[in-house]
């Protein structure tokens, strides 16, 4: 039980550079995520042109700046 929970948590943890879907365009709530923890961490974010991964790289960076675990 404990190795099928492993795998399962591994499959969330996957680097954005190999998501199939990682170069389509920004999803909407990632894009709305990301004004949020712009403006917690006193950043200014451009999401125009951004795709799923590279959003997803800049909300990580954006969590750590604004403290948010």
């Amino acid at each position: 039980m404990a190795n099928l929970k492993n795998n399962a948590s591994s499959n969330t943890e996957k680097d954005p550079d190999d998501w199939v879907s990682g170069d389509e365009p920004i999803t909407g709530a990632q894009a709305s995520y990301l004004q949020t923890l712009a403006e917690q961490a006193h950043e200014a974010v451009d999401t125009e042109g951004l795709t799923k991964a590279e959003a997803s790289k800049l909300i990580d960076s954006l969590r750590k700046k604004a403290g948010v675990a």
